[in-house]
């Protein structure tokens, strides 16, 4: 059977398959982590791949994981001959990876003797070593201050974790008791998915099964091919910034369509930064995939023959193409948020009525921590209104997708108190359509600890469309007992003391149209 003759019933079936894969290695790495980070916030991702590494399909999880995912299998393959019973780590941003939180856990897939698939997951590990609790130093130039790095190796043979690899990566973290636990749900989600493929290869045949892989693949091409297709033909460019301190870093694409092709040339973005807010090359590809699917059509079936279409140019040792040895904890988190900024801005000028004003821009992170504990939490903010309706209030949006930690939950695991927790009325933008609005959140510590924010769009808002306002720029306070309140930099490091409070004003969305 070829993929030519695979009718479409039978294709849609095989594409939610290959995808509910995906969902229940997600669901069985949130059921049994250990952290809130991963329990909780969902702060995880999952995908299935085809042999040689393409997208096969993926979940709803959280799309800079996502889209720089193909990275790390492509890293692996280029390292090792997979064989049987094994999963492969990787964490490093220079060889597959994005920032050292995130670590991919990959497994191939065998029938026999065939090589037919690779699964893999990627949870973001609360803390993994480096200058600060939750390994994102705000003053951090090198990637080695950031924590321990996982260049592609093997770490599980036979269902047994290799001290080679999982001794170093516990012992590097403050809470390694934890990362055991986090570590141990990606080893049985990716467990959980080698059965289900191995099974839906012996109910369908393994040349059915190809036949179907090539097929989806295949109708992805052309999906995403008609929705670009539909564009107008030209170029579209667009610039923003980046806040680094008082400084600001510009990134700027110039996105071209030709016919049924797109290209993103990133040629004038800033070079790379002596601070933590570089992007690896796979940050930047995964988030030309997100814009791309959320200007033409977001029901095309997101896997690597949608994204054949797509060429990306970022010149080397950019901001958006760092080179070792530079940090790039930020870079993930915040620099991804700003990459996919400019390329809906380029892209509303080709599809005025799809693409929205800009939403918040940033994922505000929050890190609190000493050597007994480690918290990460990013906070909500507004959504863009968008072509006939208000942006959402409170949502995380753009590069992630993750929920916040339930306040009951992080009062059992971590030494302080969410003394406030409200939306931020009034600061999403004006227009004929309203932006949403952001947040206010508040912490109150009771212990020492060292506060680690990374946050951006504290000075230049988040900007609406053909005529509507910007939203409300975030802003962060600490307020010390006898003291005046102190605002803090969108990117600081700083320690706190028991009853010392943070409060956390997040952006709220751009207005689409005039009011």
């Amino acid at each position: 059977m070829t993929s030519r003759v695979v009718d479409p019933i039978t294709l849609e079936v095989a594409r939610h398959r290959f995808a509910a894969v995906a969902a229940e290695m997600g669901t069985v790495l949130r059921r049994t982590a250990l952290s809130p980070n991963i329990k909780e916030r969902a702060d995880c991702s999952a995908a299935v791949f085809t042999a040689s590494g393409e997208m096969l399909a993926q979940a709803e999880h959280i799309p800079v994981h996502l889209g720089s995912m193909p990275e790390s299998v492509a890293a692996c393959l280029r390292r090792f001959d997979p064989r049987p019973g094994v999963q492969y780590a990787v964490n490093d941003p220079f060889h597959g990876g994005t920032h050292l939180n995130d670590l991919t856990l990959l497994a191939p897939v065998f029938v026999g003797s065939e090589h037919v698939a690779w699964v893999a997951n990627r949870a973001h590990h609360a803390d993994v070593g480096g200058e600060a609790p939750g390994s994102m130093p705000a003053h951090a130039t090198t990637v080695d201050q950031e924590g321990h790095r996982v260049a592609p190796t093997l770490a599980v043979s036979e269902g047994l974790w290799r001290e080679a690899f999982v001794d170093p990566f516990v012992s590097a973290s403050r809470t390694p008791w934890e990362r055991r636990g986090d570590l141990d749900a990606q080893m049985g989600s990716n467990a959980v998915a080698v059965q289900r493929l191995a099974e839906l290869v012996a109910r369908e045949g393994l040349e059915r099964y190809r036949s179907l892989t090539e097929a989806l693949l295949a109708y992805g091409q052309r999906r995403m091919e008609a929705a670009i297709e539909a564009l107008p033909d030209g170029g579209f460019a667009f610039e923003d910034v980046l806040e680094l301190g008082d400084d600001d870093v510009a990134i700027r694409v110039n996105v071209r369509v030709d016919g049924g092709s797109l290209r993103a040339d990133f040629s004038g973005s800033d070079p790379q930064v002596a601070a933590n807010i570089n992007a690896v090359v796979a940050v930047t590809r995964s988030c030309l995939h997100y814009a791309v699917r959320v200007a033409t059509d977001p029901t095309i079936p997101a896997n690597g023959g949608c994204y054949r279409p797509l060429a990306l140019h970022a010149p080397v040792g950019s901001i958006v193409n760092a080179q070792p040895p530079v940090a790039v904890a930020a870079g993930n988190v915040e620099t991804s948020q700003r990459i996919a900024d400019v390329l809906l801005g380029a892209l509303a000028q080709a599809a005025p009525e799809r693409v929205p004003a800009a939403s918040q821009g940033t994922m505000n992170n929050v890190l609190v921590g000493n050597d007994d504990f480690a918290y990460y939490e990013t906070v909500a903010g507004g959504q863009g209104a968008r072509p006939g309706r208000d942006g959402q209030s409170g949502i995380q949006t753009g590069m992630t997708n993750t929920q916040n930690t339930p306040i009951e939950a992080l009062h059992t695991h971590y030494p302080f108190r969410v003394t406030g927790y409200t939306l931020r009325r009034g600061s999403g933008g004006a227009g004929a359509y309203r932006g949403g609005d952001g947040i206010r959140r508040e912490l109150r510590f009771n212990v020492p600890a060292t506060l680690s924010l990374m946050g951006d769009r504290r000075r230049h808002a988040p900007w609406g469309l053909r005529g509507g306002e910007p939203g409300a720029t975030g802003e962060d306070w600490l307020i010390r007992a006898g003291r005046s309140p102190e605002r803090l930099p969108g990117k600081v490091t700083v320690e706190v003391e028991p009853g010392d409070r943070l409060v956390v004003l997040t952006p709220g969305g751009g207005g689409w149209g005039g009011a």
